[in-house]
């Protein structure tokens, strides 16, 4: 076959055939990019990034507000966007199952990741709540939102009008034992996030959270149920669950969590290690898709559509009525006080919310040591830069052409002042257990 001027020959055993399939191919992919471009007048991020490893990863999630930006990228096609059209978010029944199939791995008809409560990672990577102790390693690849969880109360002591000071059920839990019934206060799972804004709040009134009540875990779409028959005092757990409890008039919101530590973290994109290990591209591009679902949920003027694809039935199965208002930072406590347009809403992406500091992280740890998950010895620091891999989000964030604004120029948000006025300083994790007048911890 003879070759004209500028023009390549076919390479080694390929036909005229092969070379016109291979054409057709390329026409076909620069259609699809120019599709895609159109689709995102952003940019194709996924031209600027190595092409992930696998096309698949199975993401866990519990039905809770904070799970929005995994439940957004599957909707909105961010997934794909970034080369992995086929993953699954699924449902988890609770953070123990969560856990469970973690520790499997996809492989094993587990889950690769998941939306996880943020101390997770830590207690999985140690063995402290798996299986015969057996440690799974897990990273943290991001932060899915700051506050807007929230501490409730049974109608049984509405009268009590109880706020950011536990202290005055102190009492009236005291006459409740003391005339044979039990006090149960419940959280999500022991040591994760809800366990300790709990144990702060309660400790803060002194009431010691292993010795004056009996701290008992639930899974947070149950616990409205429970409350609703009586089966609980008082329960901590993330939106839009405690805002369901006050619209069905069953109990009250004592405090949000944002009331005992302003801009806090909370739930995390946590992943097996060995499957980032083994994935690069593919964890950067899960991670590119759910940074961009986060700027997508944090915009005031998508939060009517959020909260109504978030209360499908596939997702929450939660009417959007009991999700949107407290989106929005609108509050009903149901205890007669009401509060708009405050600053207790859940970001997903202002105040640096999907970035993993360190220094949070150590605060998790610490307070993990303080109720007994750790032992007093443990290397926070060391066990924080194991597990936590704020270096692949600066990663998908410059790939991604995030603001500078948006990145934080440390690792560390520095001290944490708590409603309390106790303050947490992340170089001397010490002095702060020190501080403390309820632990199980010895400084």
């Amino acid at each position: 076959m003879a070759i004209k001027k500028n023009e390549s020959p076919a390479p080694r055993g390929m036909t005229r055939r092969d070379v016109v399939k291979q054409l057709a191919s390329t026409a076909s992919t620069a259609a699809l990019v120019k599709a895609i471009s159109l689709a995102f007048p952003g940019g194709v991020n996924i031209a600027h990034a190595a092409a992930p490893e696998v096309k698949k990863a199975v993401l866990g999630y519990i039905a809770l507000t904070d799970a929005s930006a995994l439940a957004i990228a599957k909707e909105k096609g961010l997934f794909a966007k970034h080369g992995m059209p086929d993953v699954e978010v699924a449902k988890q029944a609770s953070w123990g199952a969560t856990r469970d199939n973690i520790v499997l791995g996809s492989e094993n008809n587990g889950i690769d990741g998941a939306h996880i409560l943020s101390p997770m990672p830590y207690l999985i990577s140690t063995g402290k709540v798996t299986q015969n102790n057996v440690p799974t390693p897990m990273y943290l690849l991001a932060r899915l939102n700051l506050d807007a969880q929230a501490i409730s109360v049974s109608n049984e002591f509405k009268d009590l009008k109880v706020g950011t000071d536990a202290s005055p059920l102190k009492a009236a839990w005291a006459a409740k034992k003391a005339a044979g019934k039990e006090v149960k206060v419940a959280m999500t799972f022991p040591g994760g996030t809800h366990d300790l804004w709990m144990r702060y709040w309660l400790a803060a009134g002194g009431i010691d959270p292993d010795k004056d009540i009996a701290l008992i875990t639930v899974p947070p779409p149950q616990m409205v149920a429970n409350m609703k028959v009586g089966n609980m005092d008082a329960f901590c757990v993330g939106e839009p669950w405690p805002n369901q409890l006050v619209n069905q008039d069953i109990g009250y919101t004592a405090c949000t969590t944002g009331e005992i530590w302003f801009k806090h973290p909370e739930k995390a994109l946590g992943m097996r290690a060995a499957w980032v290990d083994k994935h690069p591209n593919a964890a950067k591009a899960l991670l590119m898709a759910v940074m961009e679902a986060q700027q997508w949920c944090e915009k005031m003027e998508n939060k009517e559509e959020l909260a109504t694809i978030v209360g499908k039935r596939q997702w929450f199965n939660v009417p959007v009525p009991d999700i949107l208002g407290r989106l929005k930072g609108d509050i009903n406590y149901g205890n007669g006080r009401v509060a708009t347009g405050t600053k207790q809403y859940m970001k997903f992406w202002s105040e640096h919310a999907s970035y993993p500091f360190k220094s949070h992280d150590a605060w998790f740890v610490t307070e993990d040591i303080r109720w007994g998950k750790f032992e007093p010895t443990t290397d926070i620091k060391g066990l924080v830069n194991k597990v936590n891999r704020e270096d692949l989000w600066r990663d998908a964030a410059k790939t991604l052409g995030v603001a500078a604004a948006d990145i934080p120029p440390t690792s560390s948000r520095g001290k944490e002042k708590f409603f309390d006025g106790k303050v947490f300083d992340p170089d001397n994790p010490g002095a702060y257990l020190k501080s403390l007048a309820i632990k199980r911890a010895e400084v």
